[in-house]
């Protein structure tokens, strides 16, 4: 693995083979990062921070990666549940994981710890959904009325 820097020392066991493997994949492939992100639909400095350790693949990212190399994903797969089990969390205040849903989300291996949780709203009305419905309102609203002004101009 010539070109790459090296991996933190105090990356777990698991973490570190993990990207030792990814990195090997993608030295297979010979693309570049610009390439295999192109190929993969992962950004450059998404698959520069995976490749680095400074943040966990997602699981999709992982198998484009294979396809694009031609290995089967299944055992890799293997090895990225136990990467993203054992890979460090940054540090969050209490205040902040309190606020933000705690621990039922940073014990949720299916959530990953590295996305900010959604905030609670205070009303739920006026959350994500409300707004939502707002903009489709106004859409549906503009269309039935570009749909009158072109029945008044076409006759």
């Amino acid at each position: 693995m010539g070109g790459w820097q090296p991996l933190p020392d105090e990356l777990p066991a698991e973490v570190r083979h993990f990207v030792e493997q990814l990195r090997l994949l993608k030295d297979r492939t010979g693309l570049s990062l610009v390439a295999l992100g192109a190929r993969t639909a992962y950004s450059k400095s998404s698959w520069h921070r995976y490749l680095n350790a400074t943040q966990p693949p997602p699981r999709q990212a992982v198998l484009a990666l294979c396809r694009v190399a031609g290995v089967d994903s299944e055992r890799i797969g293997v090895r990225w549940e136990l990467a993203v089990q054992a890979w460090p969390r940054p540090e969050v205040s209490s205040a902040k994981a309190e606020g933000a849903g705690g621990d039922e989300y940073r014990e949720d291996p299916t959530l990953p710890w590295w996305d900010t949780p959604p905030e609670k709203p205070e009303k739920a009305e006026h959350g994500p959904g409300g707004r939502l419905l707002r903009y489709a309102l106004v859409l549906l609203l503009l269309m039935f009325l570009m749909a009158v002004a072109g029945v008044v101009v076409l006759g």
